[in-house]
């Protein structure tokens, strides 16, 4: 018994792997650029010398 992947379900799944990874990296990128706009509003600054 063999067990083949058609190549339409194939892609299928590279394409539903491929816009679920797309749609985390715009979620991600929301929330990264929504954490960096509410640390400019508080007025947080980071000592840069400290890591040199």
């Amino acid at each position: 018994m063999t067990s083949y992947i058609f190549f339409d379900d194939a892609l299928r799944m590279l394409v539903n792997a491929f816009l679920t990874s797309v749609l985390l990296l715009i979620t991600f990128s929301g929330l990264g650029l929504a954490v960096i706009e509410t640390i400019e509003k508080t007025g947080i600054r980071v000592d840069t010398k400290r890591f040199h």
